[in-house]
């Protein structure tokens, strides 16, 4: 157990080697284990706890209220009373979180900013669950998309409902890519396209 952490991290890494057929389903049945929603240990220790064990048990980063250090370490996450914590930004580079353990965030009232970087796993169907989470839509300041090769304006468009105004334009997912309007920053990065486009929607 004390080296769940350190182990879930190497696992989600040694993922991206050419396995054959059988490895990467596999790594893929792996992945969904770490990603499951335990209902259960939501109610028990409360939604940050619970998404802050689901997000580094996948090899993401949390970084809490008041605090300028990011947890890195399952085995170090802090203890104390259930409100103590409360997730303010999420780094999930290089993770292996998926659209099943999404249901982790919806508790989340304080998260403002969101990194998806190299994400093998992140699909439209997950930009389209964020989209929809309550308090996600009250709290978000900044969400920042980099190399999620499987995220199309599909995806982008659904992000719409985050920090809901009248007018909003949104970025391609080309080089670089920023598109703003009252109270969020989104920035989309592509490494294998250099043109910058935007269009209104």
């Amino acid at each position: 157990m004390m080296l769940f952490g350190k182990v879930s991290q190497q696992l989600c890494g040694i993922k991206k080697l050419p396995w054959s057929c059988d490895s990467r389903y596999f790594w893929g049945w792996l992945n969904a284990v770490f990603n499951k929603v335990d209902y259960d240990r939501i109610r028990d220790v409360g939604p940050d706890r619970a998404a802050s064990e689901w997000l580094l048990r996948c090899g993401a980063m949390v970084r809490y209220h008041g605090q300028e250090r990011w947890q890195t370490d399952y085995n170090h996450l802090p203890t104390g009373p259930l409100d103590k914590y409360k997730i303010q930004a999420i780094d999930a580079t290089n993770s292996c979180i998926m659209s099943i353990g999404f249901d982790h965030m919806v508790g989340l009232q304080h998260v403002e900013k969101i990194r998806l970087c190299k994400c093998h796993y992140i699909e439209d169907d997950c930009l389209l669950r964020l989209g929809q989470l309550e308090n996600l839509q009250k709290s978000i300041l900044e969400m920042e998309i980099i190399s999620c090769g499987n995220i199309t304006y599909k995806g982008i468009i659904a992000l719409r409902h985050l920090r809901k105004s009248a007018g909003q334009s949104l970025g391609n997912h080309g080089k670089l890519s920023t598109f703003m309007k009252p109270g969020l920053l989104l920035r989309l990065h592509q490494q294998t396209r250099e043109q910058e486009i935007t269009k209104d929607i």
